[in-house]
């Protein structure tokens, strides 16, 4: 799926594509009235390029949810996330996503009403058990506690074990921006990645995220997996018919390959940040390990390749994650003005500064989302 956010409004493009709203209409018979092109009494046969406004697409998510049987605060929150992501433009981790939210919930592999509880607790940390619940409710949990914690000691770090997937990591970072401190989470996932010189997935694309406040709401915002690249973005190519880079995923004989039909086969692989070893792609496994050892070791969750393998409902994921907020009043003094400006300086030289040179054959300089 790909969106565009303008103004409060997202328009769906047919990557989503219509299959996914057909099956999740198929599980949720009830919500065939809904509102998915902004347009009410729209079929299905008519989408092509809707406009939604970001409000439905939170709505629609949240009815879905709720259609099997979550209650509307916990559906409310995935709503938030999933319309965030692709309003964030991480079409990968939105509304993509939302169909297997829904088959979770429905196989009760996770449980839409859990709430997540405090099991161990100090001054700047604590041990949650999210109880198999949604990754939001979850992941909003442990961060406003983190949050907390870090505003009467300066740093809080929460780690918890019964998750779920919890969508985009920079969701719960930016809510540590929006208090004035800096945030940080990670998650670890189903086994995808192979070790350098390996062909047997041994770890997830175990994502991080860093958020810090800039000035004028123009904050950093690192949010990445570990792995070349989310497997979501395999699939949305493999939607288009297009082929995937070199260095993205390999192939069950460990061969680096471009087919994503390929790619998302029972046996391949992704390959660590990086790719191959001579890209130094050992470098991308072990920044996966540390988000393991923060995430599946440190929480007390299943880790590595024993995690629920991708797609599967016959088990719980007990998924572990990590949030952390910092609180930068109590380090050097200036700390959020220095943060502010130097994302401001820096900011025009990696977004478009008319007067750095470009490569050859290369159009345009990156910009904020690419």
């Amino acid at each position: 799926m790909q969106s565009y956010c303008n103004n409060h409004y997202l328009t769906y493009y047919s990557m989503m594509g219509v299959s996914i709203i057909r099956n999740i209409i198929s599980l949720t018979p009830r919500l065939q009235h809904i509102v998915i092109t902004g347009r009410r009494n729209m079929s299905l046969a008519q989408i092509d390029t809707p406009i939604i406004p970001l409000v439905e697409a939170k709505r629609f998510i949240s009815e879905c949810l709720q259609a099997v049987g979550t209650p509307r605060k916990h559906a409310d929150a995935m709503g938030d996330l999933l319309a965030e992501a692709d309003y964030r433009g991480h079409y990968s981790h939105g509304m993509n996503r939302l169909e297997m939210y829904i088959q979770d919930v429905r196989s009760g592999s996770c449980d839409g009403k859990a709430v997540p509880k405090i099991l161990k607790e100090t001054a700047a940390t604590a041990w949650v058990d999210g109880q198999n619940g949604l990754g939001a409710v979850i992941g909003n949990f442990c961060m406003d506690l983190a949050i907390k914690k870090a505003k009467e000691v300066g740093i809080g770090w929460v780690s918890v074990k019964g998750s779920n997937h919890f969508g985009i990591a920079g969701k719960y970072t930016l809510e540590a921006v929006k208090e004035g401190m800096l945030g940080m989470s990670f998650t670890n996932t189903s086994p995808f990645m192979a070790p350098t010189r390996g062909k047997q997935a041994m770890l997830g694309t175990n994502p991080l995220s860093l958020a810090a406040p800039g000035k004028e709401g123009d904050n950093f915002v690192l949010d990445m997996a570990t792995t070349a690249v989310a497997v979501g973005k395999i699939e949305i190519a493999r939607r288009k018919g297009a082929p995937i880079p070199d260095g993205w995923a390999q192939d069950k004989e460990g061969h680096i390959t471009t087919d994503t039909t390929e790619a998302l086969a029972r046996g391949s692989c992704l390959m660590p940040l990086g790719g191959s070893e001579t890209n130094s792609g050992y470098k991308g496994y072990g920044l996966g390990f540390l988000v393991e050892i923060f995430c599946g070791i440190l929480g007390g969750a299943t880790y590595g390749p024993n995690v629920r393998k991708w797609g599967t409902t016959d088990r719980t994921a007990n998924l572990g994650q990590c949030f952390v907020a910092i609180n930068p009043q109590c380090f050097a003094p200036g700390t959020v003005p220095t943060l502010g400006n130097g994302v401001l300086r820096i900011g025009p030289l990696i977004w478009g500064n008319a007067s750095s040179p470009l490569i050859r054959n290369v159009s345009r300089r990156a910009s904020k989302g690419d």
